[in-house]
């Protein structure tokens, strides 16, 4: 239907009554009441459709509107406790100044689990006054449990031993495997308190998905080709040279 505004001016310059415009016929004086009521009716359901729409438009609107509203504010008040409570945060500093403090947790993990399998190593029989053992490893996955209190630890461990004779550097022993750790954090400090190994031959197998996530086992399948061994004995032997002094 075209604006309402344009019909009168429209009939006026055909010379007709807005009724036979609506109806789009000459009306006999007996039919104008009838077609009178018709084109109300007409008008009004047009009217009632358009307001309906028209509303519908708006209440979609303001509904985006108030979703987004909600959910900057959610994040605004989400960061804001972060910052105060010193913690990285999510979205941004919102206009504050404000440096992120570096998650240290998994360096501090690691490094309580590389001085439990040096201090484990060492309580073993030596056969060399001066051997020493070194760690690398490559951390798959952290799980956090018991409130932040309890960690299992999915890692690829490269232990070697190593120690000097005659001023050469010599490697006495080595293992690389799997190892799942239980670390426990209690004030502010790590301590490995079990880990498991999967055991060798036939049992190997099914204790690796007794272990491990099978997204950790689908990972370490390619440790050999995506270069994560090589990497470790890398950083192995730059531990032996400072070690030693080479």
């Amino acid at each position: 239907m075209p604006d309402l505004s344009l019909l009168k001016p429209l009939s006026d310059e055909l010379g007709i009554t807005l009724n036979e415009l609506l109806s789009g016929e000459k009306l006999e004086k007996e039919k104008i009441v009838e077609k009178t009521e018709k084109s109300l009716i007409s008008t009004i359901d047009y009217t009632n459709k358009k307001i309906k729409k028209t509303t519908t438009i708006f209440i979609s609107i303001l509904t985006i509107i108030i979703i987004l509203i909600t959910i900057v504010v959610s994040l605004y008040v989400i960061d804001m406790n972060r910052m105060k409570n010193n913690k990285p945060i999510f979205f941004g500093t919102w206009g504050y100044s404000y440096a992120p403090p570096i998650d240290m947790e998994p360096t501090k993990i690691e490094i309580a689990i590389k001085d439990y399998l040096v201090d484990k190593s060492n309580s073993e029989p030596k056969k060399n006054d001066n051997e020493k053992t070194f760690v690398s490893m490559k951390i798959y996955l952290i799980e956090e449990k018991d409130n932040y209190s309890i960690y299992n630890i999915y890692t690829w461990v490269l232990q070697e031993k190593y120690y000097l004779e005659n001023n050469e550097i010599k490697q006495d022993s080595g293992s690389s495997i799997p190892y799942m750790f239980i670390v426990e954090k209690k004030d502010d400090k790590y301590a490995v308190k079990d880990s498991r190994v999967p055991r060798d031959g036939s049992y190997y197998e099914d204790d690796m998905k007794n272990i491990f996530p099978a997204d950790v086992r689908n990972e370490m399948e390619q440790n050999e080709l995506d270069g994560t061994i090589e990497q470790l004995k890398l950083e192995i032997q730059e531990q032996v040279k400072l070690y030693f002094h080479e």
